[in-house]
């Protein structure tokens, strides 16, 4: 049979559309997903795209609503296919059918870890609702991961529609058990919304072990630096230190706090003698993750042309021979002995 003969054969696509939604409100779930993937197909392989759009959109959409999260992100990732397989462009109706999948997945409090572990239903039912937990982030996930990449490679930013990181980090921080804040804060910097970033690491701040808060704060500041997003970089800062103030006064006595803000101070100069001073008096600190000094070598590619070295060179031999040359026994005395009279230079 030939596409074009197949092409004409196809009956309306709302008539599909209102059978398919009978045999889901009829409880009949997973034969309505084979159903929906099978015609669907059908219209893809006839090159009808729009309609294969609009039969995957309305089967994923009732999925959700009737609480099957498997088979609703399954048309959901079926959907963002053939937008791909379309060579859909990015735009507002397209998006408004994302945003309208996404508002489905359903947002479930998880029960608290802290249970009678003699109980064995307690153990039992925390364990099921951990378990649908994780379903419904790595659901959610593979559905937006692959709306970001196609954003980006239809007509969206290059790094994805900004929005769509949005929703992906929320979501992973509100309703993913275990918490993975360099996951969410990848997504967070690449969602051009730092105020809402900010709100979430203050919040992180009251529910993180004891040092995880300004290891955080640092890595958030240092991702948009490796960017080049300076702007963001400050606003976050500052609007952490305005919000923490009250709340967390310790905060700003952390060593790695006074690294990042001196850090964004140096970074509005041509200052890279400061710089890598900078990364030699706070060593101890910077190396509690290593994700902190591969985004600082980022930084220094990008703001000072600085190229990425192999790890075995000694780079930090390469440090100190550059004090030799670079600064002078004045100003390093001051910067090594005097983080007042560092922050008076500027």
């Amino acid at each position: 049979m030939s596409r074009e003969r197949t092409r004409r054969e196809l009956p309306p696509v709302q008539e599909h559309i209102d059978k398919l939604k009978k045999v889901v409100e009829e409880g009949n779930y997973y034969g309505a997903l084979q159903m929906y993937k099978s015609i669907s197909a059908r219209y893809v392989t006839a090159q009808r795209f729009s309609e294969a759009l609009d039969i995957l959109f309305s089967g994923s959409c009732l999925e959700l609503e009737h609480g099957l999260v498997n088979c609703g992100a399954d048309l959901a990732l079926l959907f963002v296919d053939t937008l791909v397989k379309s060579k859909s462009p990015c735009n507002d109706e397209t998006l408004d059918r994302i945003r309208c999948m996404f508002k489905l997945f359903p947002r479930v409090p998880v029960p608290p870890h802290l249970v009678d572990v003699s109980d064995d239903e307690d153990v039992h039912n925390l364990q099921e609702s951990l378990g649908d937990a994780r379903s419904r982030v790595e659901n959610l996930t593979s559905f937006l991961r692959a709306a970001i990449k196609w954003s980006a490679e239809f007509g969206g930013p290059s790094t994805g529609y900004p929005e769509l990181h949005a929703m992906l980090a929320d979501y992973l921080y509100t309703e993913c058990p275990e918490l993975d804040m360099v996951r969410i804060s990848r997504h967070f910097v690449r969602a051009e919304d730092p105020e809402k970033f900010a709100s979430t690491l203050i919040n992180f701040m009251g529910r993180c072990y004891p040092g995880e808060d300004d290891l955080a704060i640092a890595r958030a500041v240092l991702m948009y630096l490796s960017m080049g997003n300076m702007k963001d970089a400050n606003l976050i800062m500052d609007e952490i230190k305005k919000q923490a103030e009250a709340k967390h006064p310790e905060l700003s006595e952390s060593d790695l706090i006074q690294f990042t803000s001196y850090l964004l101070e140096t970074l509005q100069r041509d200052a890279l003698p400061l710089f890598n001073m900078l990364r030699v008096r706070y060593k101890s600190c910077i190396d509690r993750e290593p994700l902190l000094n591969e985004l600082l070598d980022e930084i220094a590619q990008r703001f000072y042309g600085v190229q990425r070295k192999n790890p075995m060179e000694g780079m930090f031999g390469d440090i100190f021979k550059s004090f030799c040359s670079c600064v002078d026994d004045g100003l390093r005395k001051e910067i090594e002995g005097n983080n007042t009279l560092y922050l008076a230079m500027f």
